[in-house]
C-alpha cells in the first residue's frame, strides 16, 4: 500500500475503535479485552516492523515487552519515579538491550539472529527468578504483586474504571502507530527494504546495514519496552508466565492473520486475535492447541493476511486511491 491508503485505513481504524465506548463502556470485561487490543497492537506492530519491513527475524519481541513491564514496575516502587515517566524510561532501558542483542546480529543473518534473539528470550526467565533478579526487586517466582497505578496530572488510571485507560492506551496506539509510519515511509524504510531484498547490492550503494540494523532495534525495542510499561501499570502485578509460549503464539497470529510486511495489519490481526483468544479461555489448556493450529491454517490460506487479501480483491481501488 502507498502513504494515502495507509493513512485512511489508520484513520478508519482508530476512528471505529475510538467509538467502541459508547457502546461497550459499562461492560468492564470487553473494555478490558479492548484494552488489551491496543496493547499487543502496538507489540505486533513493532515485531512487523522488524521482522517484515527490516527483515530480521528477530523472536526476542516478547522479551523486551517483559523487560520494559518489570523495569517500570520497579522503577516505580524502588525509586520512587511517577509511572508516566517511569514507562518511558523502560521504553529506554528496553532499547538499551535491544542494541547490545543487535550488536552480535549484525554480522549474522536469517535463521543465526533468530536463535540469538530467542536465547534471550529463554534466558530472561531464569534471570527475572534468580538472585539478580530478586536482587533488582523482580520478586523471584513469585513475581511483583502490587504495581502503582498510572497518575497523570492527579488523575489516578484503575482498572476498576477502564474507559479512561482506554482512551490513554488508544492515544498511545495512535502514537506508536504513526512512528511506525513515517518510518516505514521515510528513507529508513526504504533503506529497510533494500536491505531486506538485496542486503549486499544495497550495501554497495551505500546503504550501512550496520547502522539500520541496530536502528529498527533500539526503535522497536523502546516502543515495546514502553507499552510493557504501560501494561504493567494497568494490570498492577507481574510474573514471568508472560514468557510462556501463549503469548509468542498469540502474536505470531496476529501478525499471520494482519499480514506480515502488510501495515497496518498487525493492528487489525490484534483485534481479531485477542477477541477470538478471550473467547477460547474457557477451554483452558486447549487453548495453545488451537491456537497453533490457526497458525498452520492460515498461512496456507491467507499467505499474506487480511491486508494482502484486500489488495489482491481491489487493486483497481487501490490505485486510485494513490492517485
Amino acid at each position: 500500500m502507498e502513504h494515502k491508503p495507509i493513512a485512511l485505513l489508520l484513520a478508519g481504524i482508530w476512528g471505529i475503535v475510538a467509538i467502541l465506548p459508547l457502546f461497550f463502556g459499562s461492560t468492564n470485561f470487553i473494555m478490558h479485552i479492548l484494552i488489551m487490543c491496543l496493547i499487543w497492537s502496538v507489540v505486533a506492530s513493532c515485531w512487523d516492523l522488524i521482522m517484515g519491513f527490516a527483515g530480521i527475524f528477530s523472536f526476542g519481541q516478547v522479551a523486551f515487552f517483559v523487560i520494559g513491564a518489570y523495569s517500570s514496575a520497579i522503577l516505580s516502587a524502588k525509586f520512587g519515579i511517577a509511572p508516566i515517566f517511569a514507562v518511558f524510561c523502560a521504553g529506554g532501558i528496553a532499547a538499551a538491550l535491544g542494541i547490545l542483542v543487535g550488536l552480535p546480529c549484525l554480522k549474522l543473518k536469517g535463521a543465526y539472529i533468530a536463535l540469538v534473539t530467542f536465547a534471550v528470550h529463554m534466558i530472561l526467565e531464569p534471570v527475572l527468578k534468580g538472585t539478580i533478579g530478586r536482587a533488582l526487586g523482580t520478586g523471584g517466582s513469585r513475581g511483583i504483586l502490587t504495581i502503582a497505578p498510572m497518575k497523570i496530572f492527579g488523575f489516578t488510571f484503575s482498572s476498576s474504571n477502564p474507559v479512561p485507560y482506554f482512551y490513554l492506551m488508544l492515544l498511545v496506539a495512535i502514537i506508536c502507530s504513526a512512528i511506525i509510519f513515517i518510518v516505514i515511509k521515510s528513507k529508513w524504510g526504504t533503506a529497510f527494504l533494500a536491505l531486506k531484498d538485496a542486503e549486499d547490492f544495497a550495501s554497495c550503494l551505500g546503504v550501512s546495514s550496520y547502522k539500520y540494523k541496530l536502528m529498527v532495534f533500539a526503535l522497536t525495542s523502546f516502543l515495546t519496552g514502553m507499552i510493557g510499561g504501560f501494561y504493567a501499570h494497568y494490570i498492577g502485578m507481574l510474573s514471568t508466565r508472560m514468557l510462556g509460549i501463549d503469548l509468542f503464539v498469540t502474536l505470531m497470529i496476529i501478525l499471520v492473520i494482519g499480514g506480515v510486511g502488510k501495515f497496518p495489519g498487525a493492528i487489525i490481526g490484534a483485534f481479531i486475535t485477542i477477541a477470538f483468544n478471550e473467547m477460547l479461555s474457557p477451554i483452558g489448556p486447549y487453548r495453545p492447541i488451537i491456537l497453533g493450529a490457526m497458525v498452520v491454517m492460515l498461512v496456507l490460506i491467507l499467505p499474506d493476511g487480511i491486508v494482502g487479501l484486500v489488495e489482491k480483491l481491489f487493486p483497481k481501488k487501490q490505485h486510485e486511491l494513490t492517485h
